[in-house]
């Protein structure tokens, strides 16, 4: 009567056992062991003996299907990602309209004075340089000394003289009165323009960095969705001309194969069981299970 019980008992606890060994074997030992200098079967576990293999696999498994282009473009110009920049972009606004920092002051959470400085400084270098290459490459002392001589000669000819022809007598002295003027005018410009341009770039940028932000975003309702506008159309364009080369330049299947690479075992077991534990440990009670009805069968034989 017993051997009915017994056999299905007995085969539980040896399905049991087994898969809880199998299971182990899988990470332990994580070292090759010898006993008089022969190899132990079975050592290291299988996955520490593999660990290479299984690491080139996941690497390249999770950068060809999961981080792939077409995936994280999917994700990152999906409709939900964008309403997520906007709606941050949104909400960075409106906590600004009540921030009376100053827009240097609020630069300074994020970088240090000096970076801070040479940032100002290398923007208002470049404007200054742009600008003052561009006045000094055009004509325009001739530009202003046309509009001036035009301006004087229409004065002349609807004021009171006008009416005894000096609009004519000032007509005659116009071209070369204009020649000399625009001479000038283009010298002046050559010799002070850039010290001008700076100091008027430096007081404008010195003025910027003065106001607060809630001035900077208060009331500029127009700017600032176009500000958005802006910033959602780069984020596109980085996205999508961008990625690949984002992609290959960070070679996501080398990083992921050389970090688990460098995991220890002892880490990289935990991280699995901790996922897979109640799981594994299915499989364990599946073993006792199945040993149990095998021990069934056998004593009902």
């Amino acid at each position: 009567m017993y051997h009915y019980f017994i056999g299905p008992a007995v085969g539980a606890v040896i399905g049991y056992i087994t898969n809880d060994i199998a299971i182990r074997m899988l990470f332990r030992p994580h070292q090759a062991k010898y006993i008089l200098g022969i190899h132990v079967p079975f050592t290291p576990g299988i996955i520490p003996k593999e660990k290479a293999r299984i690491a080139s696999a996941i690497g390249k498994a999770v950068s060809e299907n999961l981080m792939n282009r077409e995936v994280l473009e999917k994700s990152l110009l999906s409709d939900d990602m964008l309403e997520k920049i906007g709606n941050a972009i949104d909400e960075f606004v409106a906590t600004q309209s009540g921030n009376d920092e100053t827009i240097e002051q609020f630069a300074g959470h994020y970088l240090s004075a000096e970076d801070i400085a040479a940032m100002r400084n290398d923007v208002t270098g470049g404007i200054v340089k742009m600008v003052t290459a561009k006045l000094q490459n055009s004509d325009l002392g001739s530009d202003i000394a046309r509009m001036a001589t035009e301006h004087v000669m229409e004065k002349t000819r609807n004021s009171v003289v006008g009416l005894f022809g000096a609009d004519k007598l000032v007509a005659g002295f116009a071209q070369p009165i204009e020649k000399i003027l625009a001479k000038h005018i283009n010298e002046i410009l050559q010799n002070n323009s850039p010290q001008m341009i700076h100091d008027l770039v430096t007081t404008e940028a010195d003025n910027l960095m003065g106001m607060t932000m809630s001035q900077l975003t208060t009331g500029r309702d127009e700017q600032v969705t176009q500000i958005k506008h802006g910033v959602l159309n780069a984020y596109r364009t980085i996205i999508t001309e961008h990625l690949p080369r984002i992609l290959q330049d960070i070679d996501i299947s080398a990083i992921i194969e050389q970090r688990i690479n460098e995991m220890d075992m002892d880490e990289a077991e935990a991280i699995i069981m901790d996922v897979m534990k109640k799981e594994l440990r299915a499989i364990v009670w599946l073993g006792a299970l199945l040993g149990s009805i095998m021990g069934t069968i056998n004593a009902l034989i």
